[in-house]
């Protein structure tokens, strides 16, 4: 097996092109192309359907794409982890997430990797502003998304898919229905995530495809989860958070969900990085940590 046909296939895939890849690793498009032929030469079959405007996956392509992935993250993992074991570990990392993410996930995570790797030295940016990673000076960036990420000369890794829902006070739940249908949520108070003005309603996606755009007079705006959870825990109004922020308090009982067949959006988690070589090791350990454990933290709940 050849990694480096691997290699380049990996990037054709996630940059969506052969120019953007080779503009992402700083070598010629032909490289890269022959690199791919050869590879399905070697295997006897079509990876990629190809035409000038597109191109897309065979189904033995997404295959190999699949496990060459995988493939390619185990030995970065593999690195990481003789250079740990060597004490090489050292340095800073700079992270940029949401204030939410920083919250509720990333604190049952980054503690452990601190704990176990004294020399490193982390900078994390919690903020729900999109950060210029190159400007800043950020290493990585865990980002949530509903449509695909522009392209942005950056390595994009899918973490995990993250259910949203609404969530009230029990007694407000128990006036409104629990199992109501998403009229009955008209001209109930809302809170919203993001202070800035604008329109305010729950776009929910239910059984069997169905959808419905519900508006509500929105009685808060904050930029803060908490407190948007703990008004709602307070009757003020019905949110939609991430399931994963809310699982301990509906555990308790200061939290119900309404409308348990729907849910209130389902935006993807990716990781942002640079070019996966030359960066520090420390960079790559910590990559590979937050893709390992951001999945189990975030679908905790099981809401």
């Amino acid at each position: 097996m050849d990694l480096n046909q691997a290699y380049y296939l990996v990037h054709v895939v996630e940059k969506q092109g052969f120019s953007a890849a080779a503009r992402t690793l700083g070598i010629p498009k032909s490289r890269i192309s022959r690199q791919v032929k050869n590879l399905e030469e070697d295997l006897g079959t079509r990876l990629l359907n190809r035409d000038p405007r597109h191109m897309s996956l065979t189904e033995a392509g997404e295959a190999y794409y699949r496990h060459a992935r995988m493939a390619l993250e185990c030995m970065v993992a593999a690195e990481a982890a003789v250079r740990k074991d060597k004490d090489r570990l050292e340095g800073t990392v700079t992270l940029s997430c949401s204030v939410g993410v920083a919250q509720f996930a990333l604190s049952r995570i980054l503690p452990h990797f601190l704990a176990e790797n004294p020399r490193v030295v982390l900078r994390l940016q919690a903020s729900n502003d999109f950060a210029d990673m190159i400007g800043d000076g950020i290493d990585l960036a865990i980002r949530g998304h509903v449509k695909l990420l522009p392209d942005s000369g950056l390595i994009q890794r899918r973490i995990t898919d993250v259910p949203w829902h609404l969530f009230t006070s029990p007694g407000l739940a128990q006036k409104i229905g629990v199992s109501a249908s998403p009229t009955d949520l008209d001209g109930q108070p809302g809170l919203a995530l993001g202070w800035r003005p604008g329109g305010s309603s729950w776009s929910l996606q239910g059984p069997g495809g169905r959808s419905a755009a519900v508006p509500f007079a929105a009685r808060m705006r904050s930029d803060d989860m908490v407190t948007l959870k703990q008004a709602a825990a307070e009757g003020l109004g019905v949110v939609a958070l991430p399931a994963y922020v809310c699982a301990e308090n509906v555990a308790a009982g200061r939290l119900t969900r309404l409308l348990p067949e729907w849910t209130a959006g389902l935006p993807e988690i990716s990781l942002l990085m640079h070019e996966r070589r030359g960066n520090p090791p420390q960079v790559d350990a910590l990559a590979v940590r937050l893709r390992r454990d951001l999945p189990e933290v975030m679908n905790a709940g099981g809401l």
